[in-house]
């Protein structure tokens, strides 16, 4: 006999729940997301790429109205912004390629 799946007996609650991305049907308080399962992973990576389009953004700014002094500030925050936007453009990538290939694998 094969042994169940743990959480499946439970139907999708439990660990199977991704739970929600940022503040979209959050019950909690915006932030307190749990690192230890997978929505949490998530809902922290994308709050952490806002953040640094935000920095970013705040940077390039500053810089265009002459309140930044050092460019390599600016130029460094750009950089880190399109770093973790690639980054995250990779990820979601590998995500939709592992998904197919689940998807079209036969039993």
């Amino acid at each position: 006999m094969i042994p169940a799946i743990s959480g499946m007996s439970a139907g999708l609650g439990g660990e199977w729940n991704i739970g929600s991305i940022g503040s979209i049907g959050s019950t909690s308080a915006p932030g307190a997301t749990s690192p230890a399962s997978f929505g949490g992973a998530l809902s922290s990576a994308l709050n952490s790429l806002e953040s640094t389009q935000a920095a970013a953004t705040t940077a390039s700014e500053q810089l265009a109205t002459g309140q930044l002094t050092d460019p390599t500030k600016a130029v460094t925050a750009v950089e880190e912004a399109s770093l973790s936007m690639d980054l995250a453009s990779q990820i979601s990538n590998k995500l939709v390629t592992a998904t197919n290939t689940i998807f079209q694998t036969t039993v």
